[in-house]
């Protein structure tokens, strides 16, 4: 894959920290880590280790409390810029009030792209995943597996250079939950998209070839570090 070992992401030294004084709460303590368009991560944990707040941060939905994050693959921080990192959430993540089409299609047309070329690109999505016949469904006519499989056609949609995925599959069962981490695995694949999926699920994050823990915050296993 081109340009497989470029740095997406890097992060030095970075903490986050919610309040202040005696009720302040460390999420992220001292992290240092790169990611690369060849990655493919699962961030594992308890709930409250801290996985939720570091995809947050690389995907600059947060701001660090201390330390430095560059996005150098991504041509600077990607929040504000739709379709330059995909995400995937752990709950509800579609607009109730539009059909699938215009679930997928958002993002694009936000990014400024035309109306019918995001329809277009939004369809092939939809059938890349599966799902070209529910294109005109509202999300509330849908099943959890089907909702996030129309996440990922969302995704696979504004062609992203990174994926983030929070817990995904938390809210499905075996076999759909299987399903869904192979649509990103192809996706990222597909796209020559580095792939970070934080997830509680030890037979989840054993589908992914890298895997860091997070515990109180801070990276426990594992060398994030890349040269």
């Amino acid at each position: 894959m081109t340009g497989s070992h470029e740095h997406l992401v890097r992060l030095h030294d970075v903490a986050r920290t919610y309040g202040r004084g005696p009720g302040a709460v460390v999420a992220v303590h001292g992290v240092t880590c790169t990611l690369g368009r060849a990655d493919r991560i699962a961030i594992t944990g308890a709930s409250g280790s801290g996985k939720s707040t570091l995809l947050h941060l690389i995907s600059s939905l947060d701001e660090p409390t201390t330390g430095r994050i560059e996005w150098p693959g991504l041509g600077g921080r990607p929040f504000g810029r739709p379709g330059v990192v995909g995400m995937v959430f752990q709950g509800p993540s579609l607009v109730a009030p539009l059909h699938v089409l215009g679930n997928v299609a958002l993002p694009l047309v936000l990014a400024g792209v035309a109306e019918g070329e995001a329809r277009n690109r939004a369809g092939r999505a939809l059938a890349a995943v599966g799902l070209p016949d529910l294109s005109m469904r509202l999300p509330e006519e849908l099943s959890g597996g089907q909702a996030q499989r129309v996440a990922v056609a969302r995704v696979l949609a504004t062609r992203p250079a990174l994926i983030v995925a929070d817990e995904p599959t938390a809210q499905l069962g075996s076999a759909h939950a299987a399903q869904v981490i192979d649509l990103l695995m192809k996706a990222a694949d597909d796209l020559d998209a580095g792939l970070v999926v934080a997830t509680h699920d030890p037979h989840m994050a054993e589908r992914l070839p890298l895997r860091w823990r997070m515990a109180d915050g801070t990276l426990m296993e594992g060398e994030p570090c890349s040269s």
